[in-house]
């Protein structure tokens, strides 16, 4: 083998082993289901920390971020969830918006539905006035408790109400 020869190829393989040094591993997926759609999300850029907690600045910020995904969601449609395994272990929640539908964290469980006229439907805290609305961020929060202390990742889908 010829030096130059060699040398390309100890370079490209070099090369190939920087590229993949520089791979973030994936998170781990959430999808949202309804009837024969879905859409499969990775956690918001910068909101998982492959295991390690979010600070709370970061996770607040989380929550606000836009989603990247959306779904057509009819009314009395059925939204189902799921997530991985991995993050069902330490438990997650469901939020639309900040508001919780989950009434516990949702621990060893990969799946939850939800009935979209509950999604649409949202109560004025001050009046106590309940009003239709045509969107909703659905934050999938992988935490073990309600109160956002322990937050270990953040995934958005928004649900947008079909006409």
């Amino acid at each position: 083998m010829s030096i130059r020869r060699a040398a390309t190829t100890l370079g490209a393989i070099s090369l190939g082993l920087v590229a993949l040094t520089a791979c973030d591993k994936p998170t781990p997926l959430a999808t949202v289901t309804v009837g024969s759609r879905s859409v499969t999300a990775e956690a918001v850029d910068l909101c998982y920390a492959n295991g390690k907690k979010l600070p709370t600045k970061i996770f607040e910020s989380c929550l606000s971020a836009p989603a990247k995904h959306h779904l057509t969601v009819g009314l009395g449609d059925t939204v189902r969830v799921g997530v991985e395994p991995k993050l069902a272990k330490k438990g997650w929640l469901l939020a639309s918006g900040t508001q919780l539908l989950t009434p516990e964290p949702l621990t060893n469980k990969t799946y939850w539905t939800l009935d979209s006229n509950t999604l649409f439907t949202q109560q004025d805290p001050q009046t106590g006035q309940t009003t239709q609305v045509d969107s909703v961020t659905l934050n999938i929060v992988e935490s073990p408790d309600t109160t956002g202390a322990e937050t270990y990742g953040v995934w958005k889908i928004k649900l947008i109400k079909s006409k």
